[in-house]
């Protein structure tokens, strides 16, 4: 494989680049040397009139020398100093700042000792950085500076696939190398709007059913999930996973209820989890499995894939409680007894148990969780233990009991608003 060299036939990129944050500190870097390029993901957004979520550059050496360069230039312009994140020993850098962020990475040559393998690395040129790449149309690289400013540099097929809307793969053994391409494919697919090419679908498939996904540790498949999890569309990129065959490759029983994960996103309040929720939604087949210990299977699942104790905790209870939870919520009658069902539930439980309401958005349980989450969780007393304790109630348990019972009846809207009703009420519940 060759790169080619085309005039700009999708538009000005250089242009285009200016306009993103960052993108005239790397144009003004780019007049002083000539081996400053915009790689992959950002050239192929531009290219299609999108905004990149990161701008990608590479450079021949000394990405780490170039990132402090960077943060010292775009320092002047920012509301806070940009962090620079060094990975010398892989050659890589991250500048971050509160509006952009740019990745750095030395041009470099891969090759593979085994399948699933880390690769091995060394200085590369332009056409064997983009020959590493996953995709043809991540394959493109346009230079910032020197005398090939501009210019479209591009791996074969590569603009023509991104004319046609097409993912194809740079080589045969691109999953097999690397499997961890089977779910960026995915994430790919959702997020663009491109088709699969044939032989790259055909190549997927191989793979799968090779067991190649065995050969790549789960703290990878980890890293690819998170990834799909945070994409604006994660619904769909978790959809083209599942099409793809990836989620009963990770687990038989992992399965997306597309409909039901919509129905629970949408109900889930701002201050929610999303990506929690949609795994949780993933696990209900498994958390409602009679085979084995299902909270044993669950935590073992997620700990493999790197989520942390808190995640995992927060995403077994969901999907655990979620199913019972349903029924719970419509036969509660009074707020109180809501409260008393929900308070101790995560919202993307709540969420999840009202997405499984079968009267759908005007069921009982999804009318429940609605007035949960924008009222009645918000509700809380003016009086503490300290107010009863100053009112001559002995310290223990009854303390809680008390204020417990005050609280219900605030809620069902038994009391007046102020301190001395609920401090009345609490008094009078010693009886």
């Amino acid at each position: 494989m060759r790169p080619t060299t085309a005039g700009h036939e999708f538009g000005e990129v250089i242009g285009a680049l200016g306009e993103q944050p960052g993108g005239g500190e790397l144009l003004r870097m780019g007049r002083a040397r000539e081996d400053l390029a915009l790689v992959g993901g950002a050239v192929r957004d531009l290219l299609l009139g999108r905004t990149p979520r990161e701008l990608d550059v590479v450079v021949a050496a000394d990405a780490a020398g170039f990132a402090r360069e960077l943060a010292a230039d775009l320092a002047p312009g920012a509301a806070q100093a940009p962090s620079a994140t060094l990975h010398e020993r892989f050659g890589t850098a991250v500048v971050e700042w509160e509006t952009g962020r740019v990745d750095i990475a030395e041009r470099r040559a891969e090759t593979y000792s085994a399948p699933g393998a880390l690769p091995q690395v060394r200085p590369g040129t332009t056409e064997e950085d983009l020959r590493r790449r996953d995709f043809t149309v991540n394959a493109i690289a346009v230079p910032l500076g020197g005398p090939l400013l501009g210019e479209i540099i591009s791996a074969e097929h590569a603009l023509e696939d991104l004319r046609a809307g097409r993912l194809r793969v740079i080589h045969a053994h691109s999953f097999t190398d690397d499997p961890t391409r089977l779910l960026r494919l995915a994430r790919y697919r959702a997020r663009l709007g491109f088709e699969c090419e044939e032989l790259t679908a055909e190549l997927a498939r191989a793979a799968l059913v090779s067991g190649a996904l065995d050969t790549v540790s789960r703290a990878r498949i980890g890293a690819e999930v998170r990834l799909a999890l945070g994409e604006t569309e994660a619904i769909a990129a978790l959809s083209a996973i599942g099409e793809l065959g990836v989620l009963r490759a990770l687990e038989p029983r992992l399965r997306l209820r597309e409909p039901l994960a919509r129905r629970a996103l949408a109900l889930l309040p701002a201050d929610g989890r999303p990506e929690e929720l949609l795994m949780a939604s993933l696990l209900l087949e498994l958390s409602q499995s009679s085979v084995g210990d299902p909270d044993a299977a669950m935590f073992e699942f997620l700990d493999g894939l790197e989520f942390t104790a808190a995640e995992r905790e927060r995403i077994t209870r969901s999907a655990l409680a979620a199913p019972s939870l349903t029924r719970e919520m419509e036969l509660a009658e009074r707020p109180s007894e809501l409260h008393e069902t929900l308070c101790a539930q995560t919202l993307e439980a709540i969420a999840l148990a009202a997405a499984m309401d079968r009267g759908g958005p005007a069921g009982r349980a999804s009318e429940a969780a609605r007035e949960w989450f924008e009222r009645l969780r918000h509700v809380r007393l003016q009086i503490t233990g300290e107010d009863l304790l100053a009112a001559g109630i002995e310290p223990g348990p009854q303390l809680g009991r008390l204020l417990a019972l005050t609280l219900a009846r605030r809620l069902d809207g038994e009391l007046p608003d102020g301190r001395r009703a609920e401090l009345d009420a609490a008094l009078q519940a010693r009886v």
